[in-house]
């Protein structure tokens, strides 16, 4: 099983920032944030359209969660990437009554035999308490539930 992830200081309200260590090369991390078929086995449902190109669209789908304003479906844009070094997408909620415009990096660094991976989930509005319910959500799910997940499929790797 991986290690939990470090926390850090909740003092900017805005950001999420996950710092995990991964016992594996950073081409396999890549692998797994990149290859459809290894995406399905940590991430929500949608995945599998996954594409790595710039501007590529695709859907992601899970449970809605009222509390957060969100609806359970994400529109998921590629933004940017350097291969086996940083991928960003957008999230937006697909309910326009939802405002939500997330940017999500992915930074990968080689550290030792294995990956320091850092993750920036940014866009929160600490004004709306919706906003901040989900940021205290997502915050617990990418720490707890995603890396845990991620861990698991690099190992079956």
């Amino acid at each position: 099983m991986s290690p939990v992830p470090q926390s850090e200081p909740a003092d900017d309200l805005t950001t999420i920032r996950v710092d995990q260590f991964l016992p594996h090369p950073p081409a396999k991390v890549w692998r797994a944030l990149t290859e459809p078929e290894l995406l399905v086995q940590w991430q929500m449902q949608g995945s599998e359209d996954f594409r790595l190109e710039v501007g590529h669209q695709y859907t992601l789908t899970s449970v809605p969660r009222p509390n957060s304003k969100f609806s359970g479906t994400v529109d998921v844009r590629v933004l940017a990437y350097e291969p086996e070094r940083m991928l960003r997408v957008r999230w937006a909620d697909a309910d326009p009554a939802n405002p939500t415009d997330w940017t999500i990096t992915w930074t990968l660094e080689h550290e030792g035999r294995g990956t320091r991976l850092f993750l920036v989930h940014e866009g929160f509005d600490p004004d709306d308490p919706a906003q901040m319910m989900a940021r205290k959500i997502m915050d617990g799910g990418w720490r707890s539930h995603v890396m845990r997940a991620l861990g698991n499929a690099l190992d079956r790797l």
